[in-house]
């Protein structure tokens, strides 16, 4: 038997955040980030791979598909991550959470701060209010990203306080199960099991590497519906040669593609990222998301070769 993924890893809303306690974090690590922090009033998440990602969940919004409520850890999961590059500048790339009005005077002030888009859509279908996603890149001074950032959230409704949030429900899914199942073991947070699959080899964003961290990982989020049952959402990150076979794979055992698109302009390879809805067995649901990983170059899980 294949063993399971032995690294821990949890999103914020859809991308991966491997979270790293502050102690394990040298002091310069620290304070190199601290100006970007105090220019968006929040702290981020120190992740592998020199990124640091800040979460904007949409903790505001009541979204209904049919009758789930989505939660924000589902598929609400505003974030932008930071990374330091070449030549003393810091690259920034992220995902906004957006209802149909905000969009218009959100890319306004992005446009204003040097901030580029780089894709806008949807993830979900039929979602009451209809939300909308927009992912954003910049490369420059990391405090002036940060400070455009803000100023374009804050012509949106997206919460910008730090109150804790409320206490999870409990999952009421079997996670050993669905762990199994898939190959690859989650994370549970915001009361959703949430999985990320990094992809086997290097990404790239024009010259820069682009981790896992900053949103190139197919991620894959249970939110209990009950009776055993789950919704699944989420994201494949497939090259074009993958795209068709997973499809497939998905249609087969009931999954819905609600969405296939790219987030990145300039990416080596170029990427798709499939999207993808359905309320059903949770066992069932992994066992089909399995066999779809399957047919991607993910990475392998600790331990086989």
């Amino acid at each position: 038997m294949v063993p399971l993924r032995t690294r821990t890893i949890a999103f914020l809303g859809l991308v991966a955040v491997i979270s790293v306690p502050r102690t394990a974090v040298s002091s310069q690590d620290s304070a190199s980030w601290l100006p970007i922090e105090q220019a968006l009033g929040r702290t981020g998440a120190v992740q592998p791979g020199g990124v640091m990602k800040f979460a904007f969940p949409r903790r505001d919004l009541h979204v209904m598909v049919g009758n789930v409520a989505v939660r924000p850890a589902l598929a609400l999961g505003g974030w932008v991550a930071f990374k330091q590059v070449s030549g003393g500048m810091t690259m920034a790339m992220g995902d906004l959470v957006l209802t149909e009005d905000e969009i218009g005077p959100v890319i306004s002030a992005l446009q204003q701060g040097g901030i580029e888009q780089t894709a806008l859509h949807n993830h979900l279908l039929g979602g009451v209010p209809n939300t909308m996603y927009l992912h954003i890149a910049a490369r420059g001074n990391g405090v002036d990203i940060a400070r455009a950032l803000r100023r374009a959230l804050e012509a949106s409704k997206t919460p910008l306080d730090t109150a804790a949030a409320a206490a999870a429900p409990a999952l009421d899914l079997d996670t050993t199960a669905i762990a199994k199942a898939l190959g690859y073991h989650g994370h549970a947070s915001g009361g959703v099991y949430q999985v990320a699959v990094p992809r086997d080899g290097r990404i790239m964003e024009g010259t820069e590497d682009v981790p896992a961290s900053m949103g190139t990982a197919t991620s894959i989020n249970f939110q209990s519906t009950g009776g055993g049952k789950a919704a699944i959402t989420g994201d494949f990150v497939l090259t074009g040669n993958e795209v068709n076979s997973v499809i497939r794979v998905l249609r087969d055992n009931g999954i819905a593609i609600t969405a296939l698109h790219s987030h990145m302009i300039g990416d080596t390879p170029h990427l798709y990222f499939m999207h993808y809805w359905a309320n059903d067995d949770a066992l069932k649901l992994a066992r089909a998301l399995g066999a779809a990983l399957a047919k991607t170059q993910s990475a392998r899980p600790n331990g086989t070769s």
